[in-house]
């Protein structure tokens, strides 16, 4: 999957998971009860990962594939001693 389509996904779950939070905020004040546990345990949380996601998630992309080249430098020398 190219980078293109990773960031449309997210920013497609960026878009439809703040829907709700607008729900929260426009409701009437005697229905906002219904609407805060699933507001702040699962759409913030959500919102804030793929807004960080989109934001960084070039740095952390690249973080990932240098850790997966670099070999861990205890493994290089055990190789040596053996």
């Amino acid at each position: 999957m190219n980078q293109g389509t990773v960031r449309l996904i997210f920013r497609w779950i960026h878009i439809v998971f703040s829907i709700p939070i607008l729900g929260y905020i426009y409701s009437p004040f005697d229905q906002i009860h219904y609407y805060a546990r699933p507001t702040r345990f699962i759409f913030v949380p959500i919102l804030v990962l793929s807004g960080l996601w989109m934001w960084k998630g070039h740095v952390l992309r690249r973080l990932i594939s240098k850790r997966s080249t670099q070999r861990d430098p205890a493994a290089k020398l055990r190789e040596l001693e053996a």
